[in-house]
């Protein structure tokens, strides 16, 4: 199939973890564009030359071109579940280890049950080597295009911008955080803000509840993570409404003196669900949170806390709490209407975004994702 195929896309999940070099090898043998979904972003997006994004509701870049204007589409360790998200005109093959999810989420034309790592072995050797590189060249194009048009949204003056944006906050935090942190993440925005911003380089975890989207899975998570390895740091993006569900779970930071690193991205509102809400056309209702201030509670329970209002503040804070010896909450006011745009809307959303439109929604940025699109762009000949 991949011989007969004049442009392949790879699109990858969790399931390709160890199997970076092995994904790459192939990507290069048959000049194919990267896609992936959330959960393989840390696996496969770091020293990806062939890079184009994630697809889905989180989705950016160009990843959902490149899965839609393939001939063949070969999904790798993926059970990704929006498949609104795939095509249904071209030629599907999808290799997994677990059997049960073989076909599970679009129509297959072939399905390998096996280990993605062994099969690419087996299989990069046996493929005729392509030198057409005009769609791959064509998708790292329109992936760089993407990256650059958002980019221009978020840079205009965010560094004054009050509320803050939360796109800075992760931004900011993206720079100074250890090359090996792990990062928990709350579903919700904050998924959205880790997908875009934070840079995977091998040796950082981002660890969530992607399968089944739980609320307030963030901190007891990081508390997981920071007995696994003491001596590692322990980032938990929280959204309030999460951080709230589970404030008791604060206290055991004290309890056991965990290091973990709270950063609260306080926007006063179930952002996610808004946005759900906005998609289908109604007003948002129900999801507002009244909040105290969190730094002075995290003070009250013995916790180092700080409350950040401007965008001046932030790194500062960061610092601070990254150097401080024991648990930290950074309290980040964040604006409310910074939700995120999927990267395809169809018909159906603009008409509902329509008759939401007393929200305003913010296409977000992309963080040093825009630095390895350019990067990758050198290997593109100049038409």
């Amino acid at each position: 199939m991949i011989d007969e195929a004049d442009r392949v896309t790879l699109f990858c999940g969790s399931g390709t973890a160890g199997a970076h070099h092995e994904v790459m090898q192939l990507a290069e043998r048959v000049k194919s564009p990267v896609g992936h979904a959330l959960r393989g972003k840390e696996w496969i997006q770091y020293d990806n030359p062939y890079d184009v994004g994630m697809s889905g509701l989180l989705g950016y870049g160009a990843a959902y071109e490149a899965t839609h204007e393939c001939d063949l589409l070969i999904l790798l360790g993926t059970d990704f579940p929006y498949n609104a998200f795939l095509p249904d005109d071209v030629r599907i093959a999808q290799v997994d280890i677990r059997p049960e999810n073989l076909g599970r989420r679009s129509r297959l034309d072939l399905a390998v049950w096996g280990d993605v790592r062994e099969t690419l072995r087996c299989l990069t050797p046996r493929v005729r080597l392509k030198s057409d590189r005009r769609f791959l060249d064509k998708m790292l194009r329109k992936h760089a295009e993407a990256l650059e048009g958002v980019i221009k949204a978020y840079t205009r003056k965010v560094d004054k911008h009050v509320p803050i944006h939360p796109e800075y906050v992760a931004s900011v935090l993206d720079e100074l955080a250890a090359d090996d942190a792990v990062f928990t993440v709350d579903t919700g925005m904050c998924n959205v803000w880790a997908a875009r911003y934070l840079t995977p380089n091998g040796r950082r975890r981002i660890i969530g509840s992607f399968s089944h989207g739980s609320m307030a899975n963030a901190l007891p998570q990081a508390i997981g993570a920071q007995f696994a390895g003491r001596g590692r740091q322990v980032v938990s993006m929280s959204g309030d409404g999460g951080f709230t569900m589970l404030m008791g779970d604060f206290l055991t930071l004290r309890q056991y003196d965990l290091p973990v690193k709270i950063v609260l991205f306080n926007n006063s509102s179930l952002g996610m669900v808004e946005l759900e809400m906005l998609v289908a056309g109604l007003p948002s209702y129900g999801t507002g949170n009244l909040n105290p201030d969190f730094a002075a509670m995290a003070r009250a329970a013995g916790v180092y806390g700080v409350r950040v209002e401007k965008p001046k503040q932030l790194a500062g804070a960061l610092r601070d709490a990254f150097a401080h010896d024991g648990p930290a909450l950074v309290d980040v006011v964040t604006d409310p209407n910074a939700l995120s745009i999927p990267p395809k809307i169809s018909a159906e959303m603009v008409t509902g975004f329509a008759l939401s439109a007393s929200k305003i929604v913010l296409d977000g940025g992309v963080g040093r994702m825009v630095q390895m699109a350019r990067s990758n762009l050198r290997n593109v000949p100049r038409p």
